[in-house]
């Protein structure tokens, strides 16, 4: 993979997260295939790994399989995670989601 395909890739991943509405979540392997990379669900949690700290692009709207959180508690960033949702009104309970009560589904959903 080239390195004007990784730029494409990332481009095209950055556009759809930012379309994910406050109070909704995507698994990292929904973002993936929504972007048309079917499979690549760590490597969108690698390029989500790699935003700047002064990012606007929701990543904290992103979480694992299951509505798992992959954030550690008690580090920055999963800190922050957790607070950020939370601040949107989702319910966090033992470093899970719900995803039936917040997972966005744009093919199905009228936001």
């Amino acid at each position: 993979m080239g390195t004007e395909n990784k730029q494409q890739m990332r481009i095209i991943l950055y556009m759809l997260l930012s379309k994910i509405p406050h109070g909704r979540l995507v698994t990292y392997g929904q973002l993936a295939k929504m972007a048309g990379y079917p499979g690549l669900a760590r490597w969108v949690g690698r390029v989500l790994s790699q935003l700047p700290d002064d990012t606007e692009l929701p990543w904290h709207r992103v979480v694992a399989a299951g509505g798992r959180l992959s954030l550690p508690q008690n580090t920055r960033a999963g800190d922050e995670q957790r607070q950020r949702l939370r601040l949107e009104g989702i319910f966090v309970e033992q470093d899970r989601v719900k995803l039936t009560n917040y997972q966005w589904q744009p093919d199905v959903a009228s936001e």
